[in-house]
């Protein structure tokens, strides 16, 4: 890869790399240190990665990337935002009802969320997710509905409490 092919891949993909990262992060300076490291990695790498596959190898290694970081962080401080907030009040606000999704988004693993931020954010089709994981596309798919029917069992809790 040459110096313009890497400035045209910077091109193309820093906001959509950066936008996964925040999302699965919900950090804006995380997420820039991993989108920076990721970078950093392929012009380090370049001339072992082939361009027709660099968006995947771009994609796996901030995942990867975002993995590792959750986890040397959790390892150094208790995190105790896994659980979600009992409220009385049903949630009548758009805004306060993408806040619990948001929430219940991230506490799934770390594979499912990637799979809904993948699919249902960025729009990627099974196949595309499936490289960047490193899984088949059927993987995927159960991925995606394990995690889609975690969401909906917490929102239906939620429900009967309000």
């Amino acid at each position: 890869m040459k110096k313009h092919e890497y400035n045209a891949v910077i091109d193309e993909l820093s906001a959509p790399l950066y936008r996964y990262a925040f999302h699965f992060l919900r950090n804006k300076e995380d997420a820039k240190d991993i989108i920076q490291d990721v970078f950093e990695k392929l012009w380090i790498n370049r001339k072992m990665i082939d361009l027709d596959r660099v968006k995947s190898w771009l994609y796996r290694c901030t995942h990867n990337a975002m993995v590792n970081f959750l986890s040397k962080k959790s390892r150094t401080q208790y995190m105790n935002s896994q659980e979600l907030p009992l409220s009385s009040t049903p949630f009548n606000s758009t805004f306060e009802s993408m806040q619990v999704v948001e929430r219940m988004v991230n506490i799934l693993p770390p594979t499912q969320k990637s799979i809904i931020l993948l699919r249902d954010i960025e729009g990627y089709s099974y196949k595309d997710i499936g490289h960047i994981l490193d899984l088949s596309a059927s993987q995927v798919k159960v991925y995606l509905f394990r995690a889609r029917m975690k969401i909906k069992k917490q929102l239906l809790g939620l429900n009967k409490l309000a």
